[in-house]
């Protein structure tokens, strides 16, 4: 008899936008486009699969008087075991993504707590957009499971074409936190077993920019259609109240309908399109224009970018004397979008998406299935569509003339307009249903699937403190070395809340180094002594060495291909054989000679390694598997120990400390820092920046936090 398999259990991150399973609000800004649609459907198509027993899809609590209150929901249920869990992260309202960085190990740390708390562990987690594969990259980590990733749009893509419309470098980097984008996509790029494209011009023209460009990683999977909201024309859509909205602007109503739907933005290229209509007159004795164009109460309230959009397309209707042949309603509801595409398959009309770049293109595949031929881009998705479907015609969208030419190719032929609408009814039953695509999805994630392994645990050999509800984790050199007197200051009042606390140092330094420093200035040893960077952790009393996490850690780890690469590089010089160690290749560095660290990043990327590369005290540079840190070293242990985050006071003054104190950690920088290594940390929130240096600081953290005021020590200690 066969052994029965546990169904897996998928876990989707979509940080950003506004997340329902009902009448999602696409189209409302920038941030509330397609992704929203893509991860919602994904869930519930996975969900309804036997070999998959839950899916999570994890996004942003958002609590504002501005927006539905459904988005404050923590949990909502999408039905198969699949449901929408909604955590909290930094303020309570509406945050556009571009502001949601500092916030994210947040988000991070509180979806680590909720996964903690389920009965089954994920199988597998996968990111959308840079922001989750943020996320995703930490908890695939901090869990030991494989990690998927979706881009949906990319940095340097936007980066190029931001650049090209004239805007500055600094500019770009300040407004959309670029920079920051993509560090993130390079860093999950190297961390992912598995990318999933929309298209193959995705990996090669788009991937392919990118330092972690591996396209064995990477694997094609069309995104799918619901196929029982979008269908043919059957009448009901002739007494729709859109289609009164829609008449309205028009003269001749029974007119065929060339349908143009998508976001005021500027890449959808629709003033391009009311201008080939507006020179063309046989386009417009043919057929009546209509745009869907997100929903506005009152254009001057729009955001400048949508705004502008608009105001374009107002301004040429105007300037062709197109008034009773286009159509611009102010609003439609998500529910009126199959129907305004039945309304324009009913009058024998065309679909058309003239983006300037399109990656997918959901809205011609629910046209397809809508019976309705498509005229689209000549870029990304529509080109597969078209192969695929064989439903309509390529345009250049930069060329009035052929779209004009296109357009008038589907609308004049009677017998040509009726096969295209059948081949698109069958192409996206075959290719683009949402059964297909999980079927493809769970082909193509197998893999991965097998190799999960269970999550690290520390050794049953070491004492678990549980009467300690707290800790106090601290670097050694910028912290505990520079004053003696501040330092016999917060010995003393380390130990008189001994019952109470656990005492962590978290350092660069090897184990044998650490220990000498300590006895050195007479530091007691502390609980739990994190070293070489957080690839070695270590138990009082007799240090007894933590090597299931070692066993973590070790995974795509190849420290001789680090130091091959970066031996011959300007300005770096191997440190010698006793700084080194297992999972810590470390060299001098002469910043005024040596690469900047984004250079160097780039080098170890390129070469398809997952490592952290740090610079320290502006003198040196380490390289370490891209599962260890600091951070997620102190966070290992706090999980193992049951101490929560909020609990634990990280104490630090160097870029190696910065992803100790970010996320829910409270955090203290020491008057003694290396300034421009954690200048990223001023806008971070739970960050107190002390007035005081070395120990100093930390006491003067201790007592802006009252750190130590609601200690739960129990009446007795129970011993094991």
């Amino acid at each position: 008899m066969s052994e029965q398999k546990t169904p897996h259990s998928i876990v989707l991150i979509s940080v950003h936008g506004l997340i329902r399973g009902h009448d999602l609000e696409l189209g409302r800004d920038a941030d509330t486009g397609g992704q929203t649609l893509y991860v919602v459907e994904l869930a519930r198509a996975l969900a309804k699969r036997p070999d998959i027993g839950r899916v999570d899809l994890l996004t942003r609590l958002v609590d504002d008087p501005m927006v539905s209150p459904d988005y404050a929901q923590p949990l909502e249920d999408l039905g198969h075991g699949a449901r929408i869990v909604r955590i909290e992260a930094g303020p309570a309202g509406y945050l556009p993504k571009e502001q949601l960085w500092d916030e994210l190990d947040a988000f991070a740390d509180n979806a680590l707590d909720f996964l903690r708390s389920l009965d089954q562990p994920p199988s597998l987690i996968h990111s959308h957009y840079a922001d989750a594969g943020y996320v995703g990259v930490r908890l695939s980590a901090q869990l030991g499971v494989p990690l998927v990733h979706t881009g949906h749009s990319l940095g340097r893509v936007k980066r190029r074409r931001l650049l090209a419309s004239g805007l500055k470098q600094e500019l770009i980097d300040s407004r959309y936190n670029m920079s920051r984008r993509i560090n993130a996509e390079e860093e999950t790029l190297g961390a992912a077993g598995l990318v999933i494209t929309s298209t193959s011009q995705e990996i090669e023209e788009q991937y392919g920019l990118y330092d972690h460009y591996q396209p064995e990683r990477m694997q094609v999977v069309p995104p799918g259609t619901d196929l029982q909201r979008f269908h043919p024309a059957d009448g009901s859509e002739r007494d729709a109240p859109i289609r009164a909205e829609l008449n309205r602007f028009l003269r001749e109503q029974n007119k065929p309908m060339i349908l143009a739907l998508s976001r005021p933005d500027e890449r959808k290229n629709i003033a391009t399109l009311v201008e080939a209509y507006g020179e063309s007159a046989e386009l417009q004795r043919t057929a009546n224009l209509v745009i869907i164009a997100g929903n506005r109460d009152d254009l001057r309230d729009m955001d400048s970018g949508a705004q502008q959009v608009l105001t374009d397309v107002l301004m040429l209707i105007d300037l062709y004397d197109l008034y009773g042949r286009v159509a611009y309603p102010k609003h439609h509801r998500a529910d009126e979008v199959p129907v305004l595409y039945k309304l324009a398959a009913s009058t024998r009309g065309v679909f058309v998406n003239p983006a300037l770049t399109e990656p997918f293109g959901l809205t011609l595949i629910e046209a397809a299935a809508s019976g309705l031929p498509i005229v689209a881009t000549e870029d990304g998705g529509p080109r597969d569509i078209i192969e695929h479907c064989r439903n309509g015609l390529l345009i250049d969208p930069l060329d009035k003339q052929d779209i004009i030419k296109a357009l008038l190719k589907v609308l004049c032929d009677a017998s040509g307009w009726r096969k295209l609408a059948r081949n698109g009814l069958a192409g996206v039953k075959k290719h683009y249903s949402w059964e297909a695509h999980a079927e493809r999805y769970v082909e193509a994630i197998a893999p991965l699937l097998e190799q999960v392994a269970p999550p690290p645990r520390a050794p049953l050999s070491r004492r678990p403190m549980l009467y300690h509800d707290r800790a106090i984790f601290t670097d050694l050199d910028q912290n505990l070395l520079g004053d003696p007197d501040s330092l016999a200051d917060f010995i003393r009042i380390l130990r008189d809340n001994r019952k109470c606390a656990t005492f962590g140092i978290a350092t660069g330094r090897r184990l044998d180094s650490a220990l000498a420093i300590m006895r050195r200035y007479g530091i007691p040893r502390p609980d739990v002594l994190i070293t070489a960077l957080g690839t070695e952790i270590y138990y009082a009393p007799q240090l007894t060495a933590d090597f299931a996490w070692i066993r973590h850690i070790d995974y795509l780890w190849y420290p001789k291909r680090v130091r091959e690469l970066l031996e011959e590089l300007p300005g770096l010089h191997l440190q010698p054989k006793l700084e080194q160690s297992r999972f810590k290749v470390s060299f001098y560095i002469d910043m005024a000679n040596a690469p900047p660290l984004d250079e160097i990043a780039s080098r170890l990327h390129q070469a398809g390694l997952n490592v952290h590369a740090n610079i320290s005290f502006g003198q040196f540079l380490d390289v370490v598997p891209g599962r260890a840190s600091k951070g997620l070293a102190l966070r290992y242990v706090a999980d193992q120990w049951g101490i929560p985050l909020e609990h634990c006071l990280a104490a630090g003054g160097s870029g190696a400390d910065e992803d100790m104190m970010r996320g829910n950690t409270l955090a203290v920088v020491v008057a003694n820092r290396h300034h421009e290594e954690l200048s990223g940390l001023t806008d971070a929130q739970r960050i107190y920046f002390a007035q005081q240096p070395f120990a100093a600081g930390i006491l003067e953290a201790i007592d802006h936090y009252d750190f130590f005021a609601s200690c739960q020590v129990p009446p007795a200690e129970v011993d094991e």
